[in-house]
Parts: C-alpha cells; structure tokens; sequence
C-alpha cells in the first residue's frame, strides 16, 4: 500500500514557521514529500487558512486529485438491490454472487471471487447501517410479549385506580410495533391482543416468537418437545403461523421486541404520562396515536422509517389473513355423556353422538359454538344457547339411535304421563305447576313425583298422591309422597295426624308400630 503524505501536517507546520528541515527531522518525513506538498500549495494557491478546516484526507485529496484512487477491475454488484435481495425468504449471498458472475460474464465483464463480495458487501451494510438485515428476513417471524412498564386508569365515580398492562408486538425485520392495552395479562386477553395484532398487520407470518409465559407455553424443557397451551396452538395455527418460543432466560432470542418494549416505555407511557384515561378505549385511541408516531420517525442508522420499510419491503412478503378471524374459545375437559346422549354445559344440555353415553368428553366453548372432542376428533357442534336460559336441549338428530327420537319434557308430556298414572296424580302434578312462578319452573318437580313409578308401582304412587290430597299440604310434592310410600301408608290409607305447621313430610303414626291403638 502506498504511504500517503501527511500534507494538512506539513502545512499546519510550515505556517507555524518551521523549516523543512525541522519537519522532515521531528516527523520523519522526507525533504521530497514535504517539497511536493509546498509546490503544489504554491501552484494551486492554497494557504492554511484554506485548509484548516478540512480533514488530512480531504487536504490530501484537494493537493494531489487522483493520486492514490484505484479503478477496480470488477464490475461492481448493484449494492441497494443486493441489500434488498437478501432480505427475501431464501435469498442468501452465494446465490447473489452466483448471479452477479453469470450477468457479468455474459456481458464479457471481469468478476470478484465470492469472498470479496462478501466483504465489500459487509462494507456497504456497515456504511448504511443496514446490517441487522442479515440476520432477519422479512415477513417471517413476529416477536410478542408483555411491557414490564405497566399505565393505569381512573375510575372518575370512585377515584379508584386499575392497572392496564401493554401487549407489544415487533416485526423484527422493519421494526415495525403494535402495542394492545388490556386490564389483566389472562389466556382471553392474551389471545384477543394476537388477533387484534394480527388485524392490524394486515398479514401473517409463520412463526409467532412468545416468551414462556404461562398463557402461552405449558412447559419449555431442556430436551424435549415443548408443550404449547391448546388456545394458543389454535390461534397460531388458524393464522398458519408456528409457536417458536425464545428460550428460557435467553432474552436476545427476542431481542427486536425487548428493545421495542422499552422504546414503548418512551414513546407510549412517558409520552402520555400527562395525560389522565378513564376509559380503555379511549386509551387505546391515544396508543394507537403514538404508536403510529412511533413507526413513522426516522430511523437513526437507515433510510426511512418503520412504517415506510413495512410498506414498500416486508408486507407484500405477509401470508394473506384467513376470511374470519380467530374466535376465542375456552376449553372444558372430561365432561360426561348422559344415558339420554346429552351433557350439561352452563345449565343446559347439548346432545352427542349415541355411541360416547357414559363416556369423557372435551368442550371447546367460543362466543357462538360449543364443540365436543373425544381424542383430538371433533364429534358434534352446536349453536351455543343464550347465557339466560335454563334446562334447555340442542340436540342434533344425527346424535341419537335411529328409529328413536329424543324430546324435551314440556307440560303436555308431563300432564299425558300424570294421566297414565291416574287422576289424583294429575291433580297433585296440576297443583305444582300452579304454584310455580313459571310454567318451566314446574318441571322439575312434577317430573321428580312421576319418577317415583320407577322406584315403586305406579298404582302405588297414585295412592299415595290420593292420601296425600286428603292431608292439609295445599301442594303435595316430593318430599311429602316419598314417605307416604316409604311408610307403606298408601296400602292402609290413613293419613296421620299433624300439624299445619309440619310440612316435613309424613311420619309414621301409632298404628306403625305394634300394639298401637291407632
């Protein structure tokens, strides 16, 4: 390598009244150098004063135009496109140097070897400050977590203060943020802060990069596989997207989302720390405000900014979302199938296929649906049932034998199965649905009296509901013919003395037990 003069030295030197030999003495430099430097001062007119201000190179440059600059033999790559090249899925710099010497020596060009492409281009990377493009493709992988900074809002009518937590997602190779505010760190919240990301993206990616938080990752062994909770494998997977967790205590897996949990910190919680919410959506208005601030700053160290290197580089590159989004769902697991080939979900019974009676299975309950599983395999769906009612039946037909057919009760069968057994059982069953507030309200109670017949004759129950008309309960029910019948009071046909006040049911009187008189 050719040694350049210090010419910015030498005339700092010779300003200062040195002579050339003391210069070439102190600094070692040559009586030739030094004189090359002064005649070309003097032919180009230039003084200290001209160059003061200006770097050694520059002086050099300004003294000697051309000397020292070398035209390289090869043809030089088109760097920017390189750089965007590179960034897409399977583009790796021995491909692009593969194509550069094919384009090269089609047009009869010298080219570099493949090692001088690759540093020239670390060069280039290093100069625009683009090298973290290296390491990330675009519209690959979604880094998520939660702030550890938390914001908080008022209740205005109480003064109380509620803690809101920030969900922030980073897209690691634009930097490109999203930040959700939610009143707990829960599986729902979780979940509804992804498809809320998800939306906002306008695109998905395969692979979802989480921490190993509980909401979202069961267990992450050593060796092993590791073991995703079910709502969120569901939700990864309704976005064909993978759940690859960073690794325990090993936050640089994640690294593009902890720097941008702490520019949220900057940008969203001291930005607004002014600022008093009363309400979370009108909180999430104001995040979304400086979020969208935040993604169109500047970069520092590249050309543009988030939002314009997510536009123009890395969406077109996103998996197009499904038509529906996600719908959250809750599990329910080892439920038990009923001999009527129904299960009871939130006070109401939902039917599955015949063949599972007596065994487990699993629910999966969203807004709209509830879906029975038995070993990974979906059974039966039904239309999820309003929070409101009560004892009510879904019931598939397709659930039940063939040439059998499963109906809820309502009054008419209950009235026509009271009319088999006799008529002072349908005035005992009349009785109870006249005192009940609601006719369904009524159900249960005749039905508990009509089963008695199972348990004993159904002659022997009409007996005990005419002995127990006789009695002072205005409204007999269970609890009163059970003993009748348990007593054998019905055979006999006397009803006991008691008080109107006692209605704890029917005793047995003094002709029970021997020597009673009766």
């Amino acid at each position: 390598m050719v040694r350049k003069i210090k010419a910015k030295l030498v005339l700092q030197l010779r300003n200062q009244s040195l002579s050339r030999r003391a210069i070439e003495s102190a600094h070692g430099i040559s009586r030739h150098s030094i004189q090359a430097v002064l005649d070309a001062e003097d032919r180009l007119g230039l003084g200290w004063n001209d160059v003061a201000e200006m770097s050694e190179a520059e002086v050099y440059a300004a003294l000697f135009p051309g000397r020292g600059v070398r035209e390289s033999v090869f043809v030089q790559p088109d760097w920017p496109r390189v750089h965007t090249e590179l960034a897409r899925v399977g583009v790796t710099l021995k491909l692009l140097h593969q194509e550069y010497v094919d384009a090269s020596s089609r047009a009869g060009q010298a080219v570099m070897s493949y090692d001088r492409f690759c540093r020239l281009y670390g060069d280039y990377a290093a100069v625009t400050g683009a090298s973290s493009r290296v390491g990330h493709k675009a519209g690959r992988s979604i880094e998520v977590d939660w702030s550890g900074p938390t914001m908080q809002l008022l209740d205005p009518t109480t003064g109380e203060i509620s803690k809101v937590y920030l969900f922030v997602a980073c897209l690691p190779f634009s930097r490109y943020a999203f930040v959700e505010a939610t009143l707990d760190m829960r599986q729902e919240s979780w979940l509804r802060a992804h498809t809320a990301m998800f939306a906002f993206f306008g695109g998905s990616v395969p692979r979802l990069v989480p921490d190993n938080l509980k909401t979202g990752v069961i267990s992450h062994p050593r060796e092993g596989e590791i073991v995703l909770n079910d709502a969120y494998r569901e939700m990864a997977a309704h976005y064909s997207a993978a759940v690859l967790p960073g690794r325990v205590r090993a936050p640089k897996d994640k690294a593009s989302v902890e720097n941008t949990v702490s520019h949220v910190a900057t940008w969203v919680i001291a930005g607004l720390r002014h600022e008093q919410f009363t309400s979370l959506p009108q909180l999430r208005i104001r995040i979304a405000e400086q979020i969208d601030a935040y993604n169109r700053h500047s970069f520092q160290k590249r050309d543009g900014s988030r939002l314009s290197v997510f536009t123009a580089e890395e969406k077109p590159l996103m998996q197009p979302l499904p038509a529906a989004s996600f719908e959250i769902s809750t599990w329910s697991y080892k439920r038990k199938v009923n001999k009527n080939a129904h299960l009871v979900w939130a006070k109401n019974f939902y039917s599955v296929p015949f063949g599972h009676i007596g065994g487990s299975v699993d629910l999966r309950v969203t807004d709209t649906m509830l879906e029975v599983y038995r070993n990974y395999e979906r059974l039966t769906s039904h239309l999820l049932l309003p929070a409101i009612t009560t004892n009510q039946y879904q019931t598939n037909d397709a659930d039940l034998p063939e040439g059998r057919s499963w109906q809820a009760w309502d009054r008419v069968r209950i009235d026509d199965w009271a009319a088999r057994m006799g008529p002072a059982t349908v005035t005992v069953i009349g009785k109870i649905f006249e005192a009940a507030s609601i006719e369904e309200a009524g159900y249960d109670p005749a039905l508990a009296v009509l089963r008695l017949s199972r348990r004993f004759s159904p002659t022997r129950v009409e007996a005990a509901c005419e002995l127990a008309l006789r009695g002072p309960i205005r409204s007999p029910r269970y609890a009163h013919l059970r003993p009748i019948l348990d007593t054998g009071q019905d055979k006999t046909g006397n009803v006991p003395d008691r008080s109107e006040a006692d209605d704890g049911g029917y005793v047995r009187g003094s002709a029970y037990y021997a020597g009673g008189t009766g």
